[in-house]
């Protein structure tokens, strides 16, 4: 583009990382704005699997997640109660060959340290929240808690549920709390007398519980569940990091499976966040002159959890916006038409993802993930 854009990003969780670092690989510069003072290796599970894998390969990344993550044999589905398997999805090199990445659990805080590495340091401001922007002649301005102001011609919006670009461009609107909570932990898999084995989701009439491992050397092991909280309303909009109470999880799940038992009874401690929603969006940016405001992950399409593909969705818009916003250079006039470019992109699979995540029936019965785990993010035609 003859204008190379000033690109501030709102948020360094895995979207927005995931968008600087794709920027980063087309040589054009942005720089995060993260409300956060410092990171923290919060304790939580991710799932990345082929279509994730494959985006981050293109940021060179794939080594190092690979030596920290676990490669489950398999995607297990059983009964709550008697442990029957209902559906069993192959991985580990069956998966790799399949859909020409592997399918890899980990501990988020090591994504995130992996996705840190891909940014330069010094295009990342911490202690940076987002409380205004003024639309002016030559782009927008952003105004910071902090006091702080700086100038951009282009906002990517990366920050979340919860996000502050996506109430300044819309208006206010709280995400929607579905009536579920979601209590999640890892703990040092010694704890446990028996090894949990391949990644299991056991499904229950009104809720379920996925375990998994979440480090090459199987020495963390992670939990998360959804079952229904009559008492949500009270404290929906809590950090997602809220302390839970174990005793709560255990009776929740008390006639489950003793393979379920054993690794409740051997947690010491557990988090707890309202499952929320939004309904997908009609448009996901504005423009303005050559620049615009936009919206990418969880701050465009929050899901629900029961895809594991939050993260992985976040990360895919953050390469496709880069790849648009390259394309400006040759076959887009300004940063506005490759904003159309993502959004025709990205609305019909992530609205997709985000329909079948809320129905919560992946892989309950048998099921071909292929349309989802096939997906390349940086060879995916643009509509251009």
């Amino acid at each position: 583009m003859a204008h190379e854009p000033r690109i501030a990003i709102i948020g360094a969780g895995m979207g927005g990382l995931a968008t600087a670092a794709a920027l980063h690989t087309f040589g054009i510069r942005s720089q995060i704005f993260e409300q956060a003072d410092r990171f923290a290796r919060i304790g939580a599970g991710i799932q990345m699997s082929p279509n994730a894998m494959k985006a981050l390969r293109g940021l060179g990344l794939e080594d190092q997640v690979r030596r920290a993550a676990f490669q489950p044999r398999a995607w297990n589905n059983r009964e709550w109660d008697t442990g029957t398997v209902k559906f069993d999805l192959p991985l580990g090199q069956i998966a790799e060959d399949q859909f020409g990445a592997p399918y890899l659990q980990m501990h988020r805080g090591d994504l995130h340290t992996a996705l840190l590495s891909a940014v330069p340091h010094q295009q990342i401001s911490l202690g940076k929240r987002l409380v205004d922007v003024t639309t002016m002649a030559t782009g927008y301005k952003l105004s910071f808690a902090d006091g702080g102001e700086v100038e951009a011609d282009l906002i990517i919006g990366a920050d979340g549920v919860h996000s502050r670009v996506r109430e300044i461009l819309l208006g206010p609107e709280k995400p929607k709390a579905t009536g579920r909570v979601a209590y999640r932990a890892t703990f040092p898999a010694s704890l446990l007398r028996y090894p949990v084995g391949a990644c299991t989701k056991w499904w229950g009439e009104d809720r379920h519980i996925v375990i998994y491992y979440v480090t090459a050397a199987k020495d963390e092991v992670y939990f998360v569940t959804s079952l229904p909280d009559p008492k949500l309303a009270s404290w929906a909009h809590e950090s997602w990091s809220a302390t839970g109470d174990m005793s709560v999880v255990r009776d929740a799940f008390s006639g489950f499976h003793d393979e379920v038992g054993e690794v409740l009874r051997a947690c010491p401690q557990v988090h707890r966040w309202a499952i929320l929603e939004r309904d997908p969006l009609e448009n996901w940016f504005q423009n303005w002159h050559r620049g615009g405001m936009v919206l990418l992950g969880d701050a465009a399409h929050p899901m629900t959890p029961y895809m594991a593909q939050g993260a992985a969705m976040a990360i895919e818009d953050g390469v496709i916006l880069a790849r648009a916003l390259d394309s400006a250079s040759d076959t887009a006039p300004d940063t506005a038409s490759a904003l159309n470019i993502f959004e025709t992109a990205r609305k019909a699979r992530t609205a997709q993802v985000q329909a079948i995540s809320q129905a919560n029936t992946w892989m309950r019965e048998e099921t071909d993930p292929t349309w989802c785990y096939g997906f390349d993010p940086w060879t995916a035609p643009l509509g251009i």
